[in-house]
């Protein structure tokens, strides 16, 4: 903790303007390698409960309806802490959210695992969900903190890493604790792989908030909820950052509607086996942890758009293979498809968004960004799973190519190239651009 705060006073002496000499290789490595800890073991203890969560639920006499509702519940949590999250990290820093929210998050683990009925037990998953987008938005904005234009995708390609790295292992542990000690044993473990990202968070993560541009000024900036409502208004106006959230909305509704929604049920109609849609979601899997590090260099050596727009085309195509594929070879050879399409847009969309982020507004920022995506991951199994049950699977995954088409082309019609620019920007951009105020896309 000393170390952190030695930071933090050591970029106040000396002023910030991003990541510059105040700001050394090794603590901006210190800082990386705390968020990527953090978030695996995030993620690897939402993984671990994911597989007992609606059998728990069941456990306690309720409707598939109301064990859905443990999903629901903390997906709405996030939507609806982000932004409030975003903006407590303008106010107090980063670094009391990614040791608070895992902290909240262990708490609440525990007391779901000792949950005597099931309304606790949707209000402790609930908190869950405040505590998962208070370290996560705090995550992204320290990401930016601590990252230029010129490295950014390397960087979130690096902590999208270790989150896919979590995400694979969690079910598959979680399966084997649940069969072995009970349903509950799951959400002890989480609490403790939670209480261990809070310790770490505590020792190892510094404070990054004055290393972003003119960020320590920006309690003295922050007028309230007025001056909050104000950048929103401007963020919504800006072309360039509704394409982006567009973005990542149609990510998230592929993620969360087509992928773990219509896929299984989809790879059953058509006589696909639990196992054989297991190796099918593997494969998806494996290709986005193998290819989201060369996707990061790609997206910093090309640009955001570079990155963006043909994955989105390619994840396009691969949806629109899924209804073709009647036998398991096209099957594995429209996932390794779409698997690529979306490692490669993987660390593009949250690169660009702190590229273009309002000075000393990057907390509200990826706040709202956060919400976009979150949106996606709570409408997109309504969505999709309502197109499947009246119009049929293929209409389904039909229709989520369209939507990244449409994605695609307005990110390309509306978002200007990041990297490359900002180091040949006119006076009067560069003059904008300090004053925090979100340009007209181009």
């Amino acid at each position: 903790m000393a170390r952190a705060s030695g930071l933090s006073e050591h970029v106040r002496a000396h002023g910030a303007d991003g990541p510059q000499p105040s700001i050394t290789p090794a603590l901006r490595k210190r800082m990386l390698t705390s968020l990527m800890g953090q978030v695996f073991l995030s993620v690897l203890g939402v993984g671990i409960v994911g597989p007992v969560l609606p059998l728990y639920a069941r456990s306690f006499g309720v409707s598939a309806a109301l064990a859905g509702s443990l999903v629901t519940i903390f997906g709405l949590a996030r939507l609806m802490s982000n932004l409030p999250a975003g903006r407590l990290a303008d106010r107090i820093g980063r670094r009391p959210l990614l040791v608070g929210g895992m902290g909240l998050i262990s708490i609440n683990a525990l007391l779901s695992g000792l949950a005597p009925t099931f309304a606790p037990l949707l209000a402790f998953r609930f908190l869950q969900g405040v505590g998962s987008a208070m370290q996560t938005t705090g995550a992204l904005i320290a990401l930016s903190d601590i990252s230029t234009p010129q490295d950014r995708g390397r960087i979130m390609s690096l902590y999208m890493g270790s989150l896919l790295l979590g995400a694979s292992m969690g079910p598959t542990v979680g399966g084997l604790v649940g069969e072995q000690w009970g349903y509950r044993a799951p959400f002890f473990a989480y609490a403790a792989l939670a209480l261990l990202g809070t310790l770490w968070a505590w020792f190892m993560a510094p404070e990054t908030m004055h290393a972003a541009n003119g960020a320590r000024d920006a309690r003295r900036r922050d007028n309230g909820l007025r001056a909050t409502v104000t950048m929103l208004g401007r963020l919504v106006r800006d072309g360039r950052f509704v394409a982006v959230c567009f973005v990542s909305m149609v990510i998230f509704v592929a993620r969360a509607g087509a992928r773990s929604t219509v896929l299984p049920l989809f790879g059953d109609s058509v006589g696909l086996g639990p196992g054989q849609i297991g190796v099918v979601l593997t494969v998806m899997a494996a290709i986005n942890l193998v290819i989201v590090r060369p996707a990061g260099i790609l997206t910093d050596r090309f640009g955001r758009k570079a990155v963006i727009v043909p994955s989105a085309m390619l994840s396009a195509v691969a949806l629109a293979l899924f209804p073709l594929s009647y036998d398991y070879a096209t099957f594995i050879a429209a996932a390794a498809l779409w698997g690529l399409g979306t490692a490669f847009v993987g660390p593009a969309p949250a690169a660009y968004v702190a590229d273009i982020a309002p000075e000393g507004q990057s907390g509200v920022t990826m706040g709202l960004f956060k919400t976009f995506g979150d949106v996606g991951v709570t409408l997109g199994p309504l969505i999709m799973g309502g197109l499947s049950d009246q119009m049929g699977y293929a209409a389904a995954f039909r229709a989520n190519a369209v939507l990244f088409v449409l994605a695609g082309l307005l990110f390309a019609v509306l978002a200007r190239e990041t990297v490359g620019r900002t180091s040949r920007r006119g006076p009067a951009e560069g003059a904008q651009a300090s004053q925090g105020t979100p340009t007209a896309s181009s």
